[in-house]
């Protein structure tokens, strides 16, 4: 005889919130939400940041496979500008949580800001994608989208490197920027972006 289905209990129902790209010039930042299945563990989930690229890779899938929810939120560099880098990550935050299926009862954020407009209750943690296994999931499934992002920016931007420092403010992508001007990808409001804009209305 079959066994019964398991029962997911409402406490079951937590959402680690995460995000990727708040530092870099360009590209968009990339929001994750994630509700795990205690029935369905996942080994070697740790901050995404403390991960090489192939363990990164390794956990995506099986996150996405073994989790309750998850929803992955994309905040486009035009909305950043529009924004301002917090406020869109409090958005992406609150879009992620919002698009769960199971809805989350509660959601942990990393950091120690919470977003106004959460659907549920959520409580902020420091350092908290060391600590709370599902938002180093939601981590991972945030820098490894952006990261895939990044690196087919590559080919439809070429010249700036982007599938090396991802966009990130490094020597080689700064003397890039300077040499080939802004693209549509560069987040117009950060401040190397638009010292070069400002300089190029001067002529």
């Amino acid at each position: 005889m079959d066994k019964p289905a398991p029962i997911h209990t409402e406490q079951q129902f937590v959402a680690g919130v995460d995000e990727a790209g708040r530092g870099p010039l360009a590209g968009p930042l990339t929001v994750a939400a994630v509700i795990l299945d205690p029935l369905r563990p996942i080994a070697g989930l740790n901050d995404s940041k403390k991960l090489s690229e192939k363990k990164r890779e390794a956990l995506y899938p099986q996150i996405i496979e073994r989790a309750l929810a998850y929803c992955i939120v994309v905040v486009a560099p035009e909305e950043i500008d529009q924004l301002n880098i917090f406020q869109a990550t409090m958005t992406g935050m609150s879009r992620a949580v919002a698009g769960l299926t199971p809805s989350a009862r509660t959601a942990l954020i990393d950091g120690n800001k919470l977003p106004k407009d959460l659907p549920c209750p959520g409580q902020a943690i420091v350092g908290g994608d060391a600590l709370e296994p599902a938002i180093s999931a939601a981590s991972i499934l945030a820098k490894v989208t952006r990261d895939r992002l990044m690196v087919a920016l590559e080919q439809t931007h070429p010249g700036y490197g982007f599938a090396i420092h991802k966009g990130y403010p490094t020597p080689a992508h700064l003397c890039a920027l300077k040499q080939l001007g802004p693209c549509p990808e560069h987040r117009r409001s950060f401040a190397p972006v638009r010292q070069l804009l400002d300089q190029a209305q001067l002529f």
